[in-house]
């Protein structure tokens, strides 16, 4: 339930479960369950291979909610609860992020249905696998920033690209590719160097995914070359190139569990 109180599993009618990036395979063993024990499961087909969802239990209602406006995902929910029901309504990726889940969450509160979230696998980290990256380089960049490039949906003018870039660090872009003529010119105007690696992740999970590394200075252009429009993922690496090492594992480095040449470490590591 939104209250965050414990409860009992069986006693939410209504679970939304992130269900990774594409690949049938990264969904969580919770997520993977409710959607075998649910009566209705909505998936955002346009984003969601139906394979993710073949697991529903005989008798199951398997609706594509694509082309279903808000209110009628809402009600076709509401139908299955009122009859004593439950219903796993299963998103790309986390439902935290770009998910849209809050307006259902909001029509769930109004109506007192309890609900619980499954997270899932985002397409960030499902990219940052794939290229066997790492998005957080010790004594490079230490922070990760989420965002999207402006478009039907506006952003904050302090969340513009120009002005997230001034922060140097790792940016992770989702639903931005048809607009990577502004994206990489917003990054350059922020101040990344033009030979920033950047690691375009196409249709994550799916069969034809396709990982692309280049620089900021040929993104724009590699990008239209493959013809990517949609289903993408950038990933702005300013730290990619960098030699230094986590001293996590370094011999002469203590920590709690182990004393290296430098001695225990009193702090606790």
């Amino acid at each position: 339930m939104k209250e965050g109180r414990p409860i009992k599993d069986n006693s939410c009618p209504v679970t939304f479960v992130g269900a990774g990036p594409g690949d049938p395979e990264l969904i969580t063993v919770k997520g993977r369950r409710r959607i075998m024990e649910a009566d209705l499961v909505l998936y955002a087909g346009s984003l969601v291979p139906r394979e993710v969802v073949s697991c529903a239990k005989k008798g199951a209602r398997v609706l594509d909610s694509s082309s279903m406006p808000l209110e009628e995902i809402h009600e076709a929910v509401m139908d299955v609860v009122r009859s004593g029901g439950t219903v796993a309504r299963v998103h790309t990726g986390d439902p935290s992020l770009y998910g849209a889940v809050k307006e259902q969450m909001k029509l769930l509160d109004r109506e007192k249905v309890p609900y619980q979230v499954i997270p899932g696998v985002t397409a960030g980290f499902a990219a940052a696998a794939a290229a066997k990256v790492s998005l957080t380089v010790p004594e490079a960049t230490q922070t990760v920033i989420f965002a999207r490039a402006a478009g039907r949906t506006p952003v904050p003018d302090k969340e513009e690209l120009r002005n997230l870039s001034t922060h140097q660090c790792t940016i992770v872009l989702y639903l931005s590719a048809s607009r990577v003529d502004e994206v990489a010119k917003g990054l350059l105007d922020g101040g990344y160097p033009p030979h920033t690696t950047v690691v375009v992740g196409h249709r994550i999970g799916w069969e034809d995914e396709t990982i692309l590394f280049t620089t900021l200075s040929r993104l724009a252009a590699e990008v239209k070359d493959k013809g990517i429009k949609r289903q993408a993922v950038f990933l702005v690496l300013p730290g990619e190139e960098g030699e230094a090492r986590s001293r996590l594992y370094d011999a002469a480095f203590s920590h709690g569990f182990r004393h290296g040449k430098t001695g225990p470490q009193k702090d606790g590591g």
